[in-house]
């Protein structure tokens, strides 16, 4: 499409203005780096050659280790490259009408931005040194971003072409339904990846850190960068900060069950006197189970026990080469065997029983068998953390479970199981912004010090996954939803249908939840034949589970009139202050509220109770 002259060469007149100061900027930084002349900028020069050395030779040493293998996949910057090259060729980045519309954007925020700065035609009277801009992001909070006009105007121009390319990729016609959500997420994914943020010429903050410390910053970065490049893992946090059995995962206990799937914690009690009916918590074996026993201000497992009640909690083992071939049924089992272990333990015809996550997804199955062998009189009561059945909404997660990428698993597992740190690696990509490309600034591009941040050294924890099991957990579950339909599934010979659960159910969903979204959590409630209480919790996966009554943080909704959906739930709700957890030990004691004295195999470890080990066990310490 023709533009007429003035049209054309504007821009170019905005942008000689632009890089004229920019470069007057750049000089003056710079000038700060590696002045010319004198003996002040001597030893500058001097401790900057220095700097480049160093970085020079970590690079060359670490390039001589990799010279035999291969990058990781996810690492690769070729496997990027090709990726994004592909969501892009998907996008009508060259429709003529799309290119217009484009360019009249693109001129006209210039104009807006540099007026601002008093460049350009529209120039303010009065430009400002830091002037309020168009487009917000928390990526370009900083002051640094508007001090200058060439970062004002890159990172503006950044949103604004983001806003264009989503706008297409969910313009796009012609695709299916999973496909374009795919094509979507993709496309986010790919521009954060290439936000100015993340790049050390083009992030300001970073800029003015590298002259503040003469080069330091830059050397901490690339240390930071290499040692997790070995790792094959991004870091969040200080590893040495944190021992197990030391200040995390404290609370005390003994191991006193023990199989090649998991260990049996149970947890010794602070009361006089606790509830008849124990409970046992099945933490996803996704993750260590320590999430519900961080520190003795954050554990669910420290603060259950002081509330009077029998905990014991299962700790998966991760999976290596001799896991191979478990399956679903294999957690099923273990499950069914870690109730009747307590059961039997403590002389109790039956426990109450939490399930989180995937644990909770599998406790619903496990209640469906019971259910069907006419033993569901061994579970007096369900939990669910954020738990999912229906998988029909269940979130970002279902970008990941095509055939293509199901059968990329296998490629990446030759020896039957799956390696935690691609699964760490995409639960990150979720939160992209938060939990990759901040740490990326902050870690690599201004060579911050990590910080001693507990919930962040879990989640970098990762466990491995047995693959015949992940690759059937993602196809029958998340891409094929045959959990929800009677007798699809099966568990040895047992056929599963939840619609036969009729033990009390308490539900609980985070309102911000982006692994187990609420509206996929609620679906729950409609399949179970039994009563259910549900609870909409602040927050999302871990801090709407983990947040301690002392915390005073968030806050919780409940609704006791009938709902049919998530929307008619939260119409209806009263919201409550603080955290859910009172009202979810007020229920279970509504299911039993029976005492007992909390002596004999109620301390575990005791007089004529041999104990396997000290709680937190060997399965959790296992790497």
């Amino acid at each position: 499409m023709a533009r007429d002259a003035a049209t054309q060469t504007e821009p170019t007149a905005l942008l000689t203005d632009l890089l004229r100061g920019q470069a007057a900027a750049t000089a003056g930084l710079f000038g700060q780096l590696v002045p010319e002349t004198g003996t002040a900028g001597g030893e500058a020069a001097t401790q900057w050659a220095e700097v480049a050395g160093r970085m020079q030779a970590m690079w060359f040493d670490f390039h001589a280790e990799q010279i035999a293998s291969a990058p990781a996949h996810y690492t690769d910057p070729m496997k990027w490259i090709a990726t994004g090259e592909a969501v892009l060729r998907q996008l009508p980045l060259a429709n003529p009408e799309n290119q217009h519309k484009l360019w009249e954007d693109t001129l006209a925020l210039c104009t807006t931005v540099l007026g601002a700065y008093g460049i350009g035609p529209k120039a303010e009277e009065a430009p400002r040194e830091a002037p309020e801009l168009p487009r917000k992001d928390r990526r370009f909070a900083a002051p640094e971003w508007r001090r200058q006009p060439f970062f004002a105007l890159l990172h503006q121009v950044y949103l604004m072409l983001s806003e264009h390319v989503v706008d297409m990729a969910e313009a796009l016609e012609g695709l299916e339904p999973a496909r374009k959500r795919q094509l979507v997420f993709a496309t986010r994914m790919l521009l954060d990846s290439l936000s100015p943020s993340n790049f050390p010429l083009t992030n300001p903050v970073a800029l003015e850190k590298a002259a503040e410390t003469k080069g330091e910053s830059l050397v901490r970065g690339m240390e930071h960068l290499l040692a997790d490049m070995r790792r094959g893992q991004l870091t969040h946090t200080s590893a040495e900060a944190f021992r197990l059995g030391e200040n995390i995962a404290v609370t005390p206990g003994k191991v006193v069950h023990e199989t090649p799937l998991f260990q049996l914690i149970q947890y010794t009690p602070t009361t006089d006197k606790v509830l008849r009916t124990p409970l046992v918590i099945f933490p996803p074996w996704i993750n260590r189970f320590y999430i519900l026993d961080l520190n003795a201000k954050k554990s669910f497992v420290r603060w259950a026990v002081e509330q009077g009640v029998s905990v014991f909690m299962v700790s998966w083992k991760s999976a290596d080469a001799s896991m191979a071939d478990m399956l679903w049924d294999d957690y099923v089992a273990a499950q069914i065997e870690a109730i009747d272990v307590v059961r039997a333990r403590l002389g109790v015809p039956a426990v109450h029983a939490i399930g989180y996550c995937v644990a909770g997804t599998t406790l619903a199955a496990t209640l469906a068998v019971l259910a069907r062998r006419g033993e569901a009189a061994k579970v007096a009561s369900a939990t669910f953390f954020t738990a999912q059945v229906d998988f029909e909404e269940a979130g970002d997660l279902k970008n990941f479970v095509d055939d293509q990428q199901i059968e990329a698993i296998a490629r990446l597992a030759p020896e039957g199981f799956v390696d935690g740190r691609y699964l760490a690696a995409t639960f990150n990509m979720l939160r992209g912004n938060d939990l990759i490309w901040s740490y990326v600034e902050k870690n690599y591009l201004k060579g911050e010090d990590y910080p001693a941040f507990d919930l962040l050294y879990w989640n970098g924890d990762v466990t491995n996954l047995p693959l015949r099991w992940h690759q059937d957990y993602l196809r029958d579950l998340y891409r094929d939803n045959r959990l929800v339909v009677p007798d699809s599934l099966n568990v040895g010979d047992t056929p599963i249908d939840l619609r036969r659960i009729e033990t009390p159910c308490y539900i609980q969903a985070g309102r911000e939840d982006h692994i187990a979204p609420p509206e996929s959590v609620w679906k729950l409630t409609r399949y179970l034949k039994g009563p259910s209480t549900f609870v909409l919790a602040g927050s999302g996966h871990i801090a709407g589970v983990v947040n301690p009554p002392s915390s005073g943080k968030y806050q919780y909704w409940t609704n006791d009139g009938p709902a049919e959906t998530l929307g008619e739930f939260v119409a209806g709700a009263v919201e409550h202050p603080g955290s859910w957890w009172p009202h979810w030990r007020a229920w279970l004691e509504s299911r039993d509220p029976a005492l007992v004295p909390a002596r004999g195999k109620r301390r575990p470890g005791g007089r004529g109770d041999k104990a396997i080990e000290d709680a937190p066990g060997r399965y959790v310490m296992e790497r």
